[in-house]
C-alpha cells in the first residue's frame, strides 16, 4: 500500500472567514447560546497551548478526506509487528526486510531491537520525521521513509486498519477516506495487455476495450472486494466489534480511495485508472481514485498532461465516480517554474476533480486569482495537510495559501495526510492550524462540517453522519458553555 504519494482565516479575518466557510458548508448557523459561549471561550483560552490542545482534542472533528492508509500508522506498530512475523532489520539502511537474519552481519532480527533502546530509536527516527532536522532534507526523507516499514505493511492491513480507526474515534473523527491499493494480482495479470500510451492522440478507447474484453474488471472487482472483505474482518475482530466491550473505533465510517501510481509507465497508469473506475462503479466501499507519489518525480512531472487526459477521456465514460487529486504538492525550486502553473487548474478543469488534495502552489498557477473564483464556484475543496506541507515543502504560516483560500470562498478542510510518519494526529493538525493561522471556532467548525459535506459518501450515509455531526458538535458546545472550573 503505497503513499502519495486546513485550516483557515489569518488573524485579521478570522471571524470573517468563519462566517464564509460556515456558508460554504451549508446554512449558517447564528452564533448564539452555547455557540456563541464555546466561540469566547476558545477565543480566551487560543494563546494557551496546553488549553488549546485539550479542548481541540474534545471538539468532534467530522472526517479525515486524505489520509495515506501505510502513512498513517506510527514506527512502533511496524516494528512491533515485524517482530512478531520474524522479520529481519538491516542497520545500514534501517530498514525491515526478509530473508536470514544474521546480527554478526548488521542484520539482525526486528525483535532484537527491543533489547537495543538506541537503535530501536534510531529506526523510528528513519522511519517517519521524528526528530527530524528542518535545515535538512525533509522532502527525500519523508518519502524514504516508506520503504524502510513497506515489508511490515503486506500481512497487517486489518491491523492497520483497526490501529487508525481506533485513534480517530478517540478524537472525535467519524468518518474517513482511506487511500490504500485494493487489488494487486488483477494489475500485475493484465499490466501487459496494453502498449505504451505514446504518440500525441493514444488510443485509450482501445486500450479500455481490449482491457474490459479481457475479463479485466471482474478480476479486479473479484480480488478487491475479497481483499477488503479480509481487511474489515480482522479490524471487526482486533477491536471486538459487535461485543460490550468493542472499541470505539467500531463506530468509524470508512470509505477507501484507490491509488495511483503516478511514476509509473504510462500503460500501468491507465491500466490503474481503469481498474479503480470499474471498481468504484460498483463496490460501494471505493469512493474515488487518487494519484499517488511525489508530484514532482521525473515521470510524472513528464506524464502530466498525459495523465489528465486519461482522466478527462474516462471520467467520460464513468461520469458518476467523483474524483480527488494531489496537485499543486510543489514549492519553488522543487521543479521547474513551467511544471508550477498549471497542476491545480488542469487537476480540476481536464481531471474534473471534485477536491484537491495540498494545492500549496496555487500562487505559482498563471492568473491565480482566477483559478481561486473558479475553485470557488465549482465548490472545489482543498484538502489541506499542514505538517506535510511544512515537512515535505517547508511551507508553513504566510507562505500557506490556506487564508486566500478562504478569503475566495474556496471550501476547506484539515487532512492528516500521513500521520504516522509526519508524527501527527488528527488534533494536531487542529492545533497546527489555529497556531499558525489564528483561526476562530466559527472557522474550524465550518472545516468539520466541508469534511462530511464534500466527502464521497453515498447519500444516505452522508445525511446520517451530518446529522450525528451536528448532535456531537452540540453536545460539545453545550459541555463548553458550563463554567470553567477553577485552578
Amino acid at each position: 500500500m503505497m503513499r502519495r504519494s486546513i485550516a483557515i482565516v489569518v488573524i485579521a479575518l478570522g471571524s470573517v472567514a468563519g462566517g464564509a466557510q460556515a456558508q460554504r458548508a451549508g446554512p449558517t448557523v447564528r452564533a448564539e447560546g452555547s455557540e456563541a459561549a464555546t466561540a469566547r471561550r476558545f477565543a480566551a483560552i487560543r494563546s494557551d497551548p496546553l488549553l488549546l490542545l485539550a479542548f481541540l482534542r474534545e471538539m468532534p472533528k467530522g472526517g479525515d478526506l486524505h489520509n495515506h492508509l501505510s502513512g498513517s500508522i506510527y514506527a512502533e506498530s511496524y516494528l512491533r509487528w515485524a517482530a512478531d512475523d520474524t522479520l529481519c532489520f538491516v542497520v545500514a539502511t534501517m530498514t525491515i526486510a526478509g530473508g536470514t537474519c544474521d546480527a554478526t552481519t548488521g542484520n539482525p532480527p526486528v525483535s532484537a531491537l527491543f533489547q537495543n533502546a538506541a537503535l530501536y530509536n534510531q529506526a523510528i527516527d528513519a522511519m517517519s520525521m521524528r526528530n527530524w532536522n528542518p535545515a535538512l532534507n525533509g522532502h527525500d526523507h519523508f518519502f524514504g521513509a516508506f520503504g524502510k516499514f513497506g515489508l511490515a505493511t503486506f500481512n497487517r492491513p486489518g491491523d492497520m486498519l483497526a490501529e487508525i480507526t481506533s485513534r480517530a474515534a478517540a478524537e472525535h473523527v467519524s468518518y474517513m477516506e482511506l487511500m490504500l491499493t485494493p487489488a494487486f494480482d488483477a494489475l500485475s495479470q493484465f499490466a501487459g495487455r496494453i502498449g505504451p500510451m505514446a504518440g500525441p492522440n493514444p488510443d485509450f478507447a482501445g486500450a479500455r476495450a481490449q482491457l474490459l474484453a479481457a475479463g479485466f474488471a471482474d478480476a479486479v472487482k473479484s480480488e478487491a472486494t475479497a481483499r477488503l472483505d479480509t481487511v474489515e474482518a480482522r479490524q471487526r475482530e482486533l477491536l471486538r466489534c459487535g461485543n460490550p466491550n468493542a472499541d470505539a473505533g467500531c463506530t468509524v465510517t470508512v470509505r477507501y480511495v484507490a491509488q495511483v501510481t503516478r511514476a509509473s509507465a504510462s500503460a500501468q497508469v491507465f491500466t490503474q485508472m481503469v481498474a479503480w473506475f470499474e471498481l468504484a462503479s460498483v463496490e460501494p466501499r471505493v469512493v474515488s481514485l487518487n494519484l499517488v507519489q511525489p508530484e514532482d518525480e521525473p515521470n510524472a512531472v513528464r506524464d502530466f498532461a498525459l495523465q489528465m487526459s486519461m482522466l478527462d477521456y474516462l471520467h467520460r465514460q464513468y461520469p458518476r465516480v467523483r474524483l480527488t487529486l494531489h496537485a499543486g504538492e510543489l514549492a519553488e525550486g522543487l521543479v521547474p517554474p513551467e511544471a508550477l502553473r498549471s497542476h491545480i487548474r488542469e487537476s480540476v478543469r481536464a481531471g474534473h476533480a471534485s477536491r484537491i488534495g495540498h494545492g500549496v502552489d496555487i500562487f505559482n498557477e498563471d492568473d491565480p486569482f482566477a483559478l481561486l473564483r473558479d475553485m470557488a464556484t465549482r465548490h472545489v475543496l482543498v484538502e489541506v495537510a499542514l505538517s506535510s506541507n511544512d515537512q515535505i515543502l517547508g511551507v508553513k504560516g504566510k507562505r500557506h495559501p490556506l487564508r486566500h483560500y478562504l478569503q475566495h470562498g474556496v471550501p476547506v478542510a484539515l487532512v492528516t495526510d500521513d500521520m504516522g510518519v509526519a508524527r501527527s494526529s488528527h488534533t494536531q493538525e487542529f492545533v497546527k492550524a489555529v497556531e499558525d493561522h489564528a483561526l476562530d471556532y466559527q472557522t474550524l467548525k465550518g472545516m468539520v462540517r466541508n469534511s462530511i459535506e464534500y466527502s464521497f459518501a453515498d447519500a444516505g450515509t452522508k445525511a446520517r453522519l451530518k446529522a450525528e455531526l451536528e448532535a456531537a458538535l452540540t453536545a460539545f458546545e453545550r459541555r463548553q458553555a458550563a463554567p470553567l472550573p477553577k485552578s
